[in-house]
Parts: C-alpha cells; sequence; structure tokens
C-alpha cells in the first residue's frame, strides 16, 4: 500500500511558468531600452562636445599664428576661409623659408549628429568674423562652428547653440 501514495515528479517547467518568465524578462526589456537610448545620445553629445573643443581650438590657434600675417590669412580678419585651410595647411609666416606649411587639424571632425552621408566639413553651421552672434551666418572667413542640429540635448538646451 505504500507505493499507492507515491508521487511521481517530473523535471522542467510548465507552459506557465515559461510564459511568467518571459513576461518578467520582457517588462525588463521595455525598462532598458530608453537606459540605452539614453546612453547613446550622451556618447553623441560627449563626441559633439570633443569636436566642437577641437575646431575651436585650431581656429584660436590658426588666428595666433597666422592671422597677423594679412597676406596669409587673407580674409583680413585673421581666421581661416574654410575649415579645410585648417587641414591642408598654410605657410608659415614666421619662417623665412615660405615652403614650410602649418597644419592646425589632421581631419575636420564630424558632427555626430549630421546626416551621416556629408563630409565632415559640411556637417557644421559656420560664423564668419562678420556675422552677430544672435544670427551666425557663414561669410568670407570662419571664426566659429555650431552643429547643425535642431535637436535639444538632454540638458535640455539646443545643440546648435553649443
Amino acid at each position: 500500500m505504500v507505493g499507492k501514495f507515491k508521487r511521481s515528479y517530473q523535471r522542467g517547467f510548465n507552459m506557465v511558468e515559461l510564459l511568467a518568465v518571459m513576461a518578467i524578462l520582457g517588462v525588463l526589456a521595455a525598462a532598458v531600452m530608453p537606459l540605452g537610448e539614453t546612453l547613446l545620445v550622451a556618447r553623441k553629445e560627449h563626441e559633439l562636445r570633443a569636436a566642437l573643443r577641437v575646431i575651436r581650438s585650431a581656429l584660436d590657434e590658426y588666428k595666433r599664428t597666422v592671422g597677423q600675417d594679412v597676406s596669409v590669412a587673407g580674409s583680413g580678419s585673421g581666421y581661416p576661409a574654410s575649415l579645410q585651410v585648417l587641414v591642408m595647411g598654410t605657410p608659415d609666416p614666421r619662417t623665412q623659408n615660405k615652403g614650410q606649411l602649418l597644419y592646425f587639424l589632421r581631419t575636420v571632425p564630424r558632427d555626430p549628429f549630421a546626416d551621416p552621408k556629408l563630409p565632415p566639413e559640411q556637417t557644421w553651421q559656420l560664423r564668419a568674423y562678420a556675422s552677430p552672434a544672435e544670427r551666425p551666418e557663414p561669410g568670407a572667413d570662419v571664426y566659429d562652428v555650431h552643429s547643425t542640429s535642431k535637436a535639444t540635448a538632454l540638458d535640455g538646451s539646443l545643440y546648435a547653440q553649443w
């Protein structure tokens, strides 16, 4: 009679347990997705800050080094005519050897929020020296650069105002 009350245990999960586990995993994945998107945007913001810092430093160095020699600077303001000038090089006004070139950038960094199909130098909104700060417009030289993105940053500011 002892064998009559013996239970048989099966190994594995039943369908309800599997559905409950799948539902929990789905809720966790849905909670993590916005965090992943926020981390991606934060990484792009970091890249944008770094690119702006690099370009603006190169513009300032160009102005300090070449800007005094109007024949080299060209525009009269002392700033380069384009971002490509920073990459292609300009004659060094400090040396007697006029064949010596100064390079201020290896490559033009790209705006991480711009269309990836555009060349890097076209991903930036350029501001000329004669342009007012409230209405940055391109002109005969490059005094400053801004992002072309109309999006809002994580801190609530506009990328175009960075």
